[in-house]
């Protein structure tokens, strides 16, 4: 198993390499080092327990809004167009918002999946910072 394992892996860093990866990629420590923080943030790390979404604050600044929310700022003739939005446009482009609500929960995963990642790599830097200053 470990050697298909293995085997896949040249398979990999081969065509990345052949797609104009990083140089560095040809060190085949390197790319398993590489791959194996990437691993760590995808499997094994709980997406919902990250640092950054904290850092960043406020979530619906840096959250996708999935949901539709129709209004008006117009105090007499708002609920007439809200009603009109409702009934007419919504209709009308629900096809639009089911393709655009699909990819926004796919972006919505990629970028929970990329914290991790920044998180991972941030760990590991404040380790290798340890391990420097104690050497000094």
């Amino acid at each position: 198993m470990r050697e298909i394992e293995d085997d896949l892996r040249r398979e990999r860093r081969a065509r990345l390499l052949e797609k104009g990866a990083p140089e560095d990629y040809r060190d085949a420590d390197i790319y398993a080092a590489v791959e194996a923080v990437l691993r760590r943030a995808v499997e094994t790390r709980n997406h919902d327990a990250v640092l950054l979404p904290d850092v960043l604050g406020d979530e619906d600044e840096w959250k996708l809004q999935t949901r539709l929310r129709f209004s008006s700022h117009r105090p007499i003739v708002g609920p007439i167009v809200v009603f009109l939005k409702r009934r007419l446009l919504l209709p009308i482009t629900r096809w639009l918002y089911e393709y655009s609500l699909e990819n926004f929960q796919r972006q919505q995963r990629v970028n929970r999946i990329l914290f991790a990642c920044i998180e991972e790599l941030a760990i590991e830097n404040a380790k290798l910072r340890r391990i420097a200053e104690r050497k000094d």
